[in-house]
């Protein structure tokens, strides 16, 4: 080999000990960032979701006085549905009682009060039969 050829194989070797170098410096100032990223990235989540809470805390605090005037004035609302409801069924149920009364004395069925009275004129009959016959 030749003077030249040689120098020229001393300096390939030199540049690749040098690119070599150059790719390890560059990996471990990657490797080094991507561990300073990842450490702020787990500072940051911690602060982040602290302020999160912070902000869910707020809302809620601000809604909830809103809901609960929402919910009495639905709970108004109701009892005073339900008190009409009650009228309207005590109503609907004299109005049914009656008229099926109506129907069973059109078709000669004695009411419960007239059994009753009847059931006490029995009573009183024969009470009157065991005193004549004494």
């Amino acid at each position: 080999m030749s003077k030249k050829e040689e120098v020229g194989a001393e300096q390939d070797a030199e540049n690749t000990n040098q690119l070599s170098e150059k790719i390890k410096d560059s990996a471990r100032q990657i490797w080094l960032a991507g561990l300073g990223a990842y450490n702020k990235a787990e500072e940051d989540t911690g602060k982040i979701f602290d302020k999160l809470v912070k902000e869910g805390e707020e809302l809620e605090s601000l809604t909830r006085g809103v809901v609960e005037k929402r919910f009495k004035a639905v709970e108004g609302r109701v009892e005073g549905v339900r008190g009409k409801a009650s009228t309207t069924f005590g109503k609907l149920e004299n109005v049914f009682d009656q008229r099926v009364s109506a129907a069973l004395d059109r078709l000669g069925i004695p009411s419960h009060k007239t059994i009753s009275d009847l059931e006490a004129q029995i009573s009183a009959l024969e009470a009157r039969i065991a005193a004549l016959e004494k």
